[in-house]
């Protein structure tokens, strides 16, 4: 795994999204895509990050950005996630976690004094052409989304 930097090409994936349908980074040239990873479906934060997202899910839209969240958890945990909170984006299932690892958002966490491997919360926005444009990383759930739009 390498540090990716801005101007950096994105790895490219294939995953699964919440209706068992392959998904692809290719799929979306020519869109800006935010790609953000999170912990788990239905955890307080990532669903506060999920919800901000959906809300300005149009917004996102109209600057010509797809949104898709990753997570190790099931297809079926994000199916029913997004039917629970509505959500309006795209979810994929990293179960194996080699996507995550790829871009750096799986790794050595701190929680109580406990140090345990898990989803770092990060985010990429990835230009039309497949370029990173921005990195978010160790980010905070709470109006992040906002945040992404506003310096998009």
């Amino acid at each position: 795994m390498k540090d990716l930097k801005v101007g950096d090409k994105a790895p490219q994936f294939e995953l699964l999204n919440q209706d068992g349908v392959k998904i692809a980074l290719k799929d979306f040239i020519g869109k800006k895509v935010i790609l953000y990873f999170y912990p788990k479906d239905n955890t307080p934060g990532c669903t506060t990050q999920a919800c901000e997202f959906t809300q300005n899910y149009e917004k996102f839209m109209d600057k010509n950005a797809v949104i898709i969240g990753i997570s190790p958890d099931s297809t079926k945990s994000h199916e029913n996630f997004i039917k629970k909170f509505n959500l309006k984006h795209i979810l994929l299932s990293d179960d194996e976690k080699e996507v995550s690892k790829a871009y750096g958002a799986w790794g050595l966490k701190k929680n109580y004094g406990k140090e345990y491997e898990g989803i770092i919360r990060s985010t990429f926005v990835i230009d039309e052409q497949g370029k990173i444009i921005k990195i978010y990383s160790n980010v905070r759930a709470k109006d992040h989304a906002f945040k992404v739009l506003e310096e998009l």
